[in-house]
């Protein structure tokens, strides 16, 4: 059993496990219920692939520092590991290649331009 507040048009608005001011009881099996929690788990969801998303990519960035200066080899890494930078890395590219550049390597602002020193690229 669960009481839920609900607002002027009847939507869920906060569940309780105990009665509060304005819940009404309401069981477990309710459709409308359901549904609630279905949202709100997929809401949770979405957050933690967003954050995930996040996450991979500041990790992507540290092994490209680390390997960058030295500090360690990619074939340090699992197999699988290199694999999947490899793979993400790969599509990061041709989707770089694919994209519409809107400003010209020529014509980027000094802050943009990437910084190069001894000829190669680094973080």
């Amino acid at each position: 059993m669960f009481h839920i507040v609900r607002d002027a048009q009847g939507q869920i608005e906060s569940v309780h496990r105990e009665a509060v001011s304005g819940s009404t009881p309401t069981a477990a099996d309710d459709p409308q219920l359901q549904a609630w929690f279905q949202t709100e788990a997929d809401q949770r969801e979405a957050r933690f692939a967003s954050l995930d998303a996040g996450l991979i990519r500041v990790v992507e960035d540290l092994v490209d520092v680390l390997v960058a200066r030295n500090i360690i080899r990619i074939t340090d890494l699992p197999g699988e590991a290199q694999q999947k930078l490899f793979d993400r890395k790969g599509f990061r590219d041709r989707f770089r290649r694919n994209a519409l550049d809107l400003f010209a390597e020529a014509n980027r602002p000094d802050s943009e331009q990437p910084y190069r020193r001894s000829g190669m690229d680094t973080l």
